[in-house]
């Protein structure tokens, strides 16, 4: 605090200016109102709030002056707080409150001006400007104090409804209609829900990606969690998301299917993180879910789904590494390739003969056809849970 108390002379100077209050506080509020359209506008304070407000703070402000001692800055505190709870901008706010010291320094201009008393002006100078700062610095203290405590709350509030949406918390439409206007979101619509894997607590795995979003016109809302980055996005065009998604990931990420309705978010969550688990660890990439009714349902029930994994393909399993990845590789390739051995041998470099014989080898291990419809809808449905949840199927298949 600069300011202590006034010069007799200048204590003086104040008592005389009191009588003037009333031509300075509406000197202040016209100046106000004509030179600054955020208050001309009444965009967060009345006109008659604002014509209040500069007759109680040029009052603190002349008596402050006019009395020994320090002022109590009380005053200053309460209003930075009500404009920041009104959400008035406080360059604004400190504009205005320049103005109404500026118009008190000019009361004292022309109070000393008949004796030509530059003394006590210069005194009364020091005096105002530093009341000022002291006024201004405790004002924008409390400002800012305030505005981070509102930060804080919707910050809260906003986390407490995405993790409504994420965990299934929003069952009836009133519900999902509050969720949906605190975030931004539309009600109903495209989605996609976006799970990523933080590189280190506390880390963001997509970092700026709900700026990066806007900036492309998708509305989003995201949750950090120790383990995940976490994100429910209104799409335009999902080709667009995931390009985004791959500009610059730390890690697995995984998107779930398009979907409508934010109802369905939890649901799309799980299947965001299925995609990002079936990335290999370590890997710095985004998976898309395969948006097909047998992958909805492996995704559905990911404990039976390991334990079908395990038990349909556990002679391959058990089989040595090598022979196992090759096997279960070509098995793959079949389904991807129509059954085509050209196709196949195309894909995993080697010759149409040597593809026949690992098929062979594949069908007389497990005891399986690959012209039966019966086996082909098994095996076809526990790769596609081997490759969601590898880990989970080869520990049934060691237990």
């Amino acid at each position: 605090m600069r300011y202590t108390g006034a010069e007799p002379a200048v204590a003086g100077l104040a008592g005389r200016a009191l009588t003037r209050l009333p031509e300075m506080t509406k000197a202040t509020y016209e100046q106000i109102v004509e030179e600054m359209a955020v208050y001309r506008e009444e965009r967060f304070v009345s006109h008659a709030d604002l014509f209040a407000s500069c007759r109680d703070n040029l009052q603190f402000l002349v008596r402050a002056l006019a009395e020994p001692g320090a002022p109590d800055l009380s005053k200053a505190r309460a209003t930075g707080r009500e404009r920041a709870l009104a959400g008035a901008p406080l360059p604004e706010m400190l504009r205005a409150f320049r103005i109404g010291f500026t118009e008190v320094w000019q009361c004292f201009v022309e109070l000393t001006a008949p004796a030509q008393d530059v003394a006590t002006l210069v005194s009364a100078t020091t005096a105002i400007w530093d009341l000022m700062d002291d006024y201004i610095e405790e004002l924008t203290s409390t400002y800012r104090a305030t505005v981070a405590e509102i930060s804080r709350t919707r910050q809260n509030r906003r986390l407490a409804l995405v993790e409504a949406l994420f965990t299934g918390g929003s069952t009836t439409e009133g519900t999902l209609w509050d969720i949906a206007r605190m975030l931004d979101l539309p009600l109903e619509g495209s989605f996609v829900v976006v799970a990523a894997e933080t590189p280190g607590l506390g880390q963001e795995a997509l970092p700026l990606i709900e700026v990066r979003l806007r900036e492309r016109h998708h509305a989003s809302a995201w949750r950090l969690t120790p383990e995940l980055q976490i994100g429910v996005v209104s799409v335009r065009d999902p080709d667009q998301v995931l390009e985004l998604l791959r500009e610059n990931p730390r890690g697995r990420v995984g998107m779930s299917p398009v979907f409508t309705g934010l109802g369905d978010t939890a649901r799309a969550l799980h299947l965001a993180r299925v995609a990002l688990s079936s990335l290999p660890a370590g890997t710095k990439d985004v998976a898309r879910f395969h948006e097909s009714p047998l992958a909805g349902l492996v995704a559905s029930d990911p404990e039976a789904s390991a334990q079908l994994a395990g038990q349909v393909l556990r002679p391959i399993l058990e089989l040595p590494g090598e022979e196992s990845n090759v096997l279960l590789l070509t098995l793959r390739a079949w389904f991807d390739c129509g059954g085509s051995t050209k196709q196949i041998a195309e894909r995993v470099y080697c010759h149409p003969n040597t593809v026949r014989h690992r098929l062979k080898r594949i069908t007389d291990v497990l005891g399986r056809s690959l012209s039966d419809p019966s086996d082909i809808a098994e095996l076809g449905t526990a790769l596609r849970a081997l490759a969601m949840f590898g880990d989970s199927a080869r520990r049934a298949v060691r237990s």
